[in-house]
């Protein structure tokens, strides 16, 4: 991933325009492909969806929620995230079972 004006980069995170999205949009924010739900790493500035290993870049507090802008996460990134979740406990942007 290359950076952007005003990011810094790491290990695929930005951490300098990071936002922090407004909770009711966390609420409502699905995967574009797979409908399901993600999880936010608010300090990365991603959205990830475990079920398609990949990861939706948040600009400017702006979630950019387009497939053909995913990036795809490698197995060792998405069990460190995964990993990450748990630990911190990270839940899912919605009840995926709810009605």
């Amino acid at each position: 991933m290359t950076g952007r004006p005003g990011e810094e980069r790491g290990r695929g995170s930005a951490t300098l325009s990071c936002m922090t999205l407004d909770p009711r949009l966390l609420e409502i924010l699905a995967c574009p492909e797979d409908k399901g739900p993600l999880l936010y790493f608010e300090d990365e500035a991603i959205l990830v969806n475990p079920r398609l290993s990949r990861s939706y870049r948040i600009d400017d507090g702006i979630p950019v929620m387009l497939i053909d802008e995913a990036t795809a996460l490698d197995a060792d990134e998405l069990q460190r995230l995964l990993d990450r979740a748990e630990r911190e406990g990270i839940e899912p942007t919605f009840d995926a079972s709810a009605p």
